[in-house]
């Protein structure tokens, strides 16, 4: 039986991009958003920690699900392996996807 995949999501989060990697990831019943789920990050317990992997531990530590806005995401790739997740300073060029000039009609009320 083949492992589950693994995927790395690339989000601009308040003046930085984040690379994240998770073990699953789908269309929220939220509109606009993207669920996130099962985290995955290297070994704590190396001699040498990168302080922007650090950061993001810190910040996922505990989280169960997170919903990420659409056009928070930049790039998500099924890949073979985890790597490193990295926080680095964007340099200002990211556009945000575009949004919708009208929002999905609501029911009847």
């Amino acid at each position: 039986m083949a492992s589950k995949p693994i995927y790395r999501v690339v989000v601009h989060q308040q003046g930085e991009v984040w690379e994240l990697y998770a073990r699953e990831i789908y269309q929220s019943d939220l509109w606009g958003f993207v669920e996130v789920e099962e985290f995955v990050f290297t070994d704590a317990s190396k001699l040498v920690i990168d302080p922007g992997n650090d950061k993001l531990r810190r910040t996922f530590d505990g989280v169960k699900r997170s919903y990420l806005p659409i056009n928070a995401i930049l790039r998500i790739d099924e890949v073979e392996r985890e790597g490193e997740a990295k926080s680095f300073k964007s340099d200002g060029k990211i556009a945000n996807f575009p949004m919708p000039s009208q929002w999905p009609p609501r029911g009847q009320e």
